[in-house]
């Protein structure tokens, strides 16, 4: 495997053959793998690890039928409230701030923002500029040309919008809305100049072949940050009896991302602890943020033990500045 980073570092991009060897590599090679990937992630950003913070502005009441997800229309169980107010955005974006996070991901379910959420979302996001040094983030489905505008010309650093599986698999997990319809909104934001962080979820009954197919068109759409989540089953959704992939998959994945993708940000996110339990430090070695402080309807560790995680694994938290 060592020689795929050899490649990488020369500047050559790998095959699709090449990462499909890094997903079925057998487990006495798993340290090789994750060696390889490390290399790669060494040259780019070092032994750094960036902090994320979500804040879960609008919860439930969701139109769309996303199988994986607890506020989906056909899920139940999620708590239900409308947009937060802009100052308790803001002080969301206090308390990730004081916690050392580097960026400040607002997040909304629902298929796309109505005009009126999108005014409230712009001055929430004007105003976390005008007081912190935090970078910002938001995720609020599908976006239009001038939405798309308006958050940029707001002081938004960065949009969120996952393309979670590959094309072929895509309808198996949502049929409200299409494959064609992220790819758009990614196209916008990067008209836009928004930074594009685009990114998978594992674990949904995709093959091999989707896994490596979603990794080549989030480098096609040119996504600079790529957020990784293993789906943690949610109680009442369409997947709640899937299966947890196991920690070697994860890892696996998490490298040829690395390898593909070699000058991108990629981070572990949703079901880490779940999925990769004690195993979780080496996620490090691929990945160079985490979100800590939990996820949108879940927990995690705790940012206590997040840190302890990175410093004890011979990793730096980055700060953040303007």
């Amino acid at each position: 495997m060592i020689e795929l980073s050899d490649r990488v570092l020369s500047g050559q991009a790998i095959t699709r053959r090449d990462a499909r060897a890094v997903l079925k590599s057998g487990d006495d090679e798993l340290l090789a793998v994750l060696q390889s990937a490390f290399r790669v992630r060494l040259r780019h950003f070092g032994r750094r690890v960036r902090l994320h913070v979500i804040e879960n502005a609008k919860c439930g009441m969701c139109t769309e039928n996303c199988r994986y997800c607890g506020q989906s229309a056909d899920a139940a169980g999620a708590p239900v409230y409308p947009l937060k107010s802009v100052s308790a955005i803001v002080q969301g974006a206090r308390k990730a701030s004081r916690a050392g996070a580097f960026r400040y991901c607002i997040v909304t379910s629902g298929r796309a923002p109505s005009n009126a959420e999108l005014e409230r979302l712009c001055e929430a996001v004007r105003r976390i500029r005008a007081e912190l040094p935090i970078r910002t983030c938001a995720s609020l489905g599908l976006l239009t040309t001038a939405q798309a505008g308006e958050l940029a010309r707001a002081g938004l650093d960065r949009y969120n919008h996952n393309l979670e599986t590959s094309r072929r698999f895509f309808p198996e997990i949502c049929t409200t809305h299409t494959y064609a319809d992220r790819l758009t909104t990614a196209k916008v934001v990067k008209s836009a100049g928004l930074e594009l962080c685009s990114g998978c979820l594992f674990g949904l009954g995709e093959t091999v072949e989707d896994r490596i197919e979603l990794a080549f068109a989030l480098r096609a759409a040119g996504s600079d940050a790529v957020p990784v989540n293993f789906l943690d089953p949610r109680p009442h959704t369409a997947l709640a009896g899937q299966p947890r992939l196991k920690p070697g998959e994860c890892l696996r994945i998490l490298a040829m991302l690395r390898l593909v993708l070699p000058d991108r940000e990629i981070r572990v996110a949703g079901g880490r602890e779940a999925c990769l339990g004690v195993m979780q430090p080496l996620a490090l070695f691929a990945a160079d943020s985490m979100f800590t402080r939990g996820y949108l309807t879940t927990g995690g560790q705790g940012l206590a033990k997040d840190r302890a995680m990175i410093a004890e694994a011979g990793f730096v938290l980055e700060g953040v500045e303007r």
